[in-house]
């Protein structure tokens, strides 16, 4: 039974809801979680390192959850060491059966005291930023000012703006009403009231690389209408998720509700429990993040499903005005966290001819742009490092380095040293120059620190191929480089019709990359690169279902 006490965090946190609901209409910039490390005091950054050095080689037991067993494997990517923490494992079938137990009173919880919880928890965890960029950064291999960003801020944005689109979802239609319809001498009435029922049991699937901000949306959006969730992150990256979990059940049981409302379910790389978890019975939702082939195979269960999968995005270059910004802001985009992630370009579209205010350039001659733009920011002493971040996975070296491309190979991946952390896995990107007639070369996703420079014959050819490339393969993201209107507009046009949004003509400190919550709806859910988009209405109305009720 809910505590009176979440009653006043509703209270407490009213207005931050308010204006996370307003923001979803307008659009607008909004954020009550600042994102630079600066922006808090400075003895909080020890603090968080402090705190995350505490949790190595012990036993993760501030969870509150039973174990049957102690597993972890987690590798630090800077340090190429494990962590030595191990988390509180048990079986599905338990793990389910403490769900169905927790089920019944979290549905009948009003979703006043849902949000008031939920919030309440963003704000706890706005105190262990710190802590939590330093639990990505060892687990996902991410920069620091990135994962802080990620793994805090962006990550607290994305979980505010699910409760939000859920309780403007959840109180769309009155709770109770008299309906009267007029029958000549008499009126006919009959009281109705409309529930939002819950679907049920949801599994929430994370990735390895963005182990919060992937993750949380789906964990929340649960959550707010209504259902019961257990949260199966990647073997290798726990931690960052796990103090999610944590703050989730301690304010579950601080509110006088069952903790298991929420639990966390982990297992190893050699003994996955993903698919008896997705397949059993008593899971109605699944939401996912990572590759096409499981995703596929998700989005075949027989249950509401959520993927975010990985595509082929692409850069679009026609004409610019000048050419040094927007190599450099394409160099960037490649090098950030060396391409692991799914918004990073992989495929850039150059004709034979580029007009600029300066005169026409040649295929060769923007590529060798390129090519020079990302070597600055690989070799700059204090980006370069930090820009690139750690790789989290064996297999992502692997591509890079075994890969054998037709193309020609324009800028090999570099030797890039870490000052503070000598043992750091780094890969910059490898650039490989082809032809719009060598597909093969560049169909299909390369996932990592490797980039396609494709000579095409004119910008139609371009758009062609990366709209084709969009609807076969998927595509999350597109960056067009145009001055004429209508180029602008047949790029929009088609890569629309591919349902992939198109960034133009970015330059300075904004990135093809970076998508801002309450504003840009990350994946479309029109594509193979996922189903679903977050976060818009369908991502909360297809876990929960409308049911009246009518009497006389």
């Amino acid at each position: 039974m809910a505590t009176d006490s979440t009653q006043n965090w509703y209270k407490k946190h009213q207005q931050t809801l308010a204006d996370a609901i307003n923001a979803l209409k307008t659009r607008d910039f909004y954020t009550p979680y600042p994102e630079h490390p600066k922006a808090y005091a400075e003895e909080e950054n020890q603090k968080g390192k402090d705190a995350f050095g505490r949790l190595l080689n012990l036993n993760f037991e501030v969870l509150n959850q039973k174990a049957e067993h102690w597993i972890g494997e987690e590798v630090s990517p800077f340090w190429q060491m494990g962590l030595g923490i191990h988390y509180p494992s048990i079986s599905v079938n338990n793990c389910i059966s403490n769900s169905n137990a927790a089920a019944s009173e979290w549905a009948k919880t009003s979703i006043e005291t849902r949000a008031g919880i939920l919030i309440e928890v963003l704000d706890r965890l706005k105190a262990r930023f710190f802590e939590l960029a330093y639990a990505t950064m060892h687990t996902a291999g991410q920069g620091f000012v990135m994962a802080f960003q990620a793994s805090g801020p962006h990550s607290n944005d994305r979980a505010l703006e699910a409760i939000a689109m859920g309780v403007e979802e959840l109180t769309r239609f009155p709770k109770q009403q008299t309906w009267i319809k007029p029958m000549g001498k008499h009126n006919l009435s009959i009281t109705k009231n409309w529930k939002p029922i819950p679907k049920g049991i949801g599994v929430v699937i994370g990735c390895s690389t963005f182990p919060t901000w992937n993750s949380v949306p789906g964990v929340f959006a649960n959550l707010i209408c209504g259902n019961t969730v257990i949260v199966k992150p990647h073997p290798k990256s726990i931690l960052a998720i796990a103090i999610v979990v944590e703050e989730l059940r301690k304010a579950l049981i601080e509110s006088g509700l069952d903790a298991n409302v929420v639990q966390l379910a982990v297992d190893t790389l050699a003994n996955p429990i993903t698919k008896e978890l997705a397949e059993h019975k008593e899971v109605s939702l699944v939401d996912y993040t990572g590759g096409n082939a499981f995703g596929d195979y998700i989005e075949s269960l027989p249950k509401t499903t959520f993927t975010e999968k990985a595509g082929v995005n692409s850069i679009i270059i026609d004409s610019v005005e000048a050419l040094k910004p927007v190599v450099q802001n394409i160099g960037f985009s490649v090098s950030l966290y060396s391409g692991q992630m799914c918004t990073a370009p992989q495929n850039v579209f150059i004709p034979e001819e580029v007009k600029t205010t300066d005169g026409i350039l040649t295929f060769d001659e923007v590529a060798d742009a390129l090519v020079n733009a990302v070597k600055v920011v690989v070799e700059h002493p204090k980006m370069g490092a930090n820009t690139l971040g750690s790789i989290q996975n064996d297999s992502t070296v692997e591509r890079v380095s075994n890969a054998t491309f037709k193309g020609e190979v324009a800028l090999e991946s570099m030797d890039v040293a870490n000052e503070e952390f000598g043992n750091a896995r780094i890969l910059s990107p490898r650039v490989i120059k082809t032809t719009a007639q060598k597909l093969q070369d560049f169909e299909g996703e390369c996932f990592g620190p490797i980039v396609f420079l494709v000579r095409t014959k004119d910008t139609a050819q371009s758009v062609e191929l990366a709209s084709r490339l969009a609807k076969q393969k998927g595509a999350i993201t597109c960056g067009a480089y145009t001055t004429s209107k209508g180029a602008k507009q047949r790029i929009e046009i088609e890569m629309n019709k591919a349902f992939t949004p198109v960034s133009f003509n970015l330059t300075g400190g904004i990135f093809v990359n970076q998508q801002a919550a309450f504003s840009d709806f990350h994946v479309t859910g029109g594509n193979p690169a996922g189903n679903a988009s977050f976060t818009n209405p369908e991502y909360i109305n297809k876990r929960f279902v409308w049911v009246g009720n009518r009497w006389m």
